[in-house]
């Protein structure tokens, strides 16, 4: 895993050159050619980990920062560009060479990543399956019977047979969440706009984004936290504030009608995993209307926006035509039925079902669906292309169209063996409410669920919390909105009672550090929960006092000043750097001599006096 590797880095237990060889090795070892459609080659391969370590040398431990994703092996979905490999979308036809990577591509290696290869996947995106490439059907890590899930096929199973610690796949219908629930992985789709398109083969541009697979949610965030940039050069990139955590348990809703084609072990699967999330998490699921969302994806292939991937490919479609996987050709043939007044009026259509979803998300804060109703055998589905294919986009297909974001999570496998798990949705904006929640819930699992060979002695414990009041591991994405610089000194420290506060306004956490030498800090009377008062004064009577700084989005900071209670206000602050943010401060008369409050300057800050009232 990512988290793992780079500890070893920091140890210097492995090095990038061996984590290489051990990749290519398990490449080999699992003889699935058909994952692979284009691989870098070994000596550039080499060669990239050399040049890793030699910075390592120069730089030592500092290189982590500059690059969070040091040494760690991925792959790429081959309709996203790498510059000077092939983009073939699984049509050699169709192929071209790019000058320079997708942008999301060029984070991951200026992040230290290595490139391993790009990865089949059903052709030109369209498909659920894995199964429609000439380059092969991508078969099951575990069950080679049974389809990988598409269209996203080849970058699942790198991950999930251990070829690569994470990669990239897209998301146009459940392209980036279905081969996750198949392969037992984490699929994360962002939110529309949060990872930029540019230098990606299109399947429908106005509903397509990146995804990324990993074994398990940190991991993931890490690799989205990087790839989750403003681009200006993509016309589809949006700076999407993001939401904050939610205070206590999120209000969950399922489908009213659960629909599995007959499947009773994936029935049995779901079912189970509720039940573990009502009673470990203390999560009680509240029915929704179902039917609006199965409305919005009949749109996607029985609408107009098929069209839009008729589009993607251009002339192409009728020049080459005997280059298109047959079922393929089929599906984007469709377009042909539908006029420029269709494509309004499927705009119309979706207007009305948005309104629903609005609804919807006003009653619960995330949706929870099966990840997949049930999982196909790879001869039923060429057998029966399209019907089988359409079943897997059940519970994924009205996501994009509707602007949410998603997160796949594995939970206690099937009866049967087969991998299941559920699937987190929630308005734009809410990816880390999901990355928090799917992180707690993979957890419960984790025994059932472990990467190929890790031991139960290997995994790293995660210990989590159901609040936005304590510590998260999932840190809030790099912001791209205006922010307030502010320095907290008592009950909203990190793992204080009031710390949910900005963990609710979407607050990311800077530094730790002091005040300017001229400040003094008291334990006021009477406050619940137990709060400190700072105060400046001269030099001589003062000194520096432990705070933390935060970044508060602006578009937040006003109610959290509201919420704060007097004698506290929000004013000027000094750091010991000279610097002037906003901070807390006090009213004097909450600290006159008949105000009962305590004197605990001496203590250097609000921890240390906490810690010496427990001592004994």
């Amino acid at each position: 895993m990512v988290r793992s590797l780079l500890a070893a880095y920091a140890a210097k237990r492995l090095t990038p050159t061996e984590v290489v060889a051990s990749a290519l090795a398990r490449i080999v070892e699992i003889d699935r050619p058909e994952v692979w459609i284009l691989r870098v080659p070994t000596a550039d391969v080499q060669a990239r980990a050399h040049a890793l370590e030699a910075l390592y040398e120069e730089q030592g431990s500092a290189v982590f920062e500059r690059m969070p994703l040091f040494g760690v092996p991925f792959a790429v979905k081959d309709n996203i560009d790498v510059a000077g490999l092939p983009t073939t979308a699984a049509c050699e036809p169709f192929s071209y060479t790019p000058d320079t990577s997708a942008f999301a591509v060029q984070r991951l290696i200026d992040a230290g990543a290595i490139l391993i290869g790009k990865t089949n996947l059903d052709q030109f995106a369209t498909g659920l399956v894995g199964t429609r490439s000439p380059f092969g059907a991508v078969r099951h890590t575990e069950f080679p019977q049974r389809v990988s899930g598409g269209s996203s096929s080849g970058s699942a199973v790198a991950v999930a047979a251990g070829c690569v610690a994470f990669s990239l796949g897209t998301d146009t219908a459940g392209s980036g969440r279905v081969p996750a629930g198949f392969n037992g992985l984490v699929g994360l789709k962002p939110s529309l706009g949060l990872v930029s398109k540019r230098g990606v083969m299109p399947a429908c541009r106005s509903l397509d984004t990146i995804s990324v697979f990993a074994h398990d949610v940190d991991d993931a965030w890490r690799v989205f936290s990087e790839i989750a940039r403003f681009d200006p050069l993509d016309g589809y990139s949006r700076k999407v504030p993001s939401l904050g955590l939610l205070r206590g348990a999120p209000r969950i809703g399922v489908p009213d009608h659960l629909e599995f084609f007959g499947d009773a072990a994936a029935n049995q699967a779901f079912s189970a995993a509720l039940d573990t999330l009502s009673t470990h998490l203390h999560l009680d699921p509240t029915p929704i209307d179902f039917q609006p969302l199965r409305q919005v994806s009949a749109l996607l292939y029985d609408g107009p926006w098929v069209a839009e991937r008729r589009a993607a490919l251009g002339a192409f479609f009728e020049t080459n035509h005997e280059a298109i996987d047959p079922v393929v050709a089929t599906v984007i043939g469709k377009a042909d039925r539908f006029s420029a007044a269709d494509a309004f009026n499927g705009q119309y259509a979706l207007a009305d079902l948005k309104r629903h979803a609005e609804q919807l998300f006003e009653a619960i804060d995330i949706l929870v669906v099966p990840t997949t109703p049930t999982h196909p055998l790879i001869a039923d589905v060429q057998a029966n292309p399209v019907e089988l294919n359409s079943q897997l986009g059940y519970y994924t297909n009205f996501v994009n169209l509707l602007d949410l974001c998603a997160l796949a999570v594995p939970c206690q496998r099937r009866h049967d063996g087969l991998s299941a798990g559920v699937t987190l949705i929630a308005p734009s904006g809410a990816d880390r409410r999901l990355a928090e929640l799917g992180a707690r819930i993979q957890a419960l699992f984790a025994s059932a669920n472990r990467p190929r060979g890790e031991t139960a002695a290997a995994a790293e414990p995660t210990t989590r919390t159901g609040t936005a009041g304590t510590a998260n591991l999932i840190e809030p994405l790099p912001f791209q909105e205006p922010s307030v610089t502010l320095a907290v000194v008592g009950a909203h420290l990190r793992g204080q009672p009031l710390n949910w506060q900005l963990q609710e306004a979407g607050a990311r956490f800077v530094v730790a550090t002091q005040t300017t030498p001229d400040y003094t800090l008291y334990a006021l009377a009477n406050t619940q929960p137990p709060k400190p008062g700072l105060v400046r004064v001269s030099d001589q009577q003062g000194a520096p006092i432990a705070v933390e700084v935060w970044e508060v989005p602006l578009r937040t900071f006003g109610k959290f000043v509201a919420d704060v209670p007097a004698p506290l206000g929000i004013g000027t602050v000094q750091l010991a750097n000279h610097l002037t943010v906003k901070g807390f401060i006090c009213e004097p008369s909450a600290v006159s001599d008949s105000s009962g409050a305590t004197d605990i300057t001496s203590f250097g800050g609000w921890r240390a006096y906490l810690d010496s009232l427990n001592v004994n």
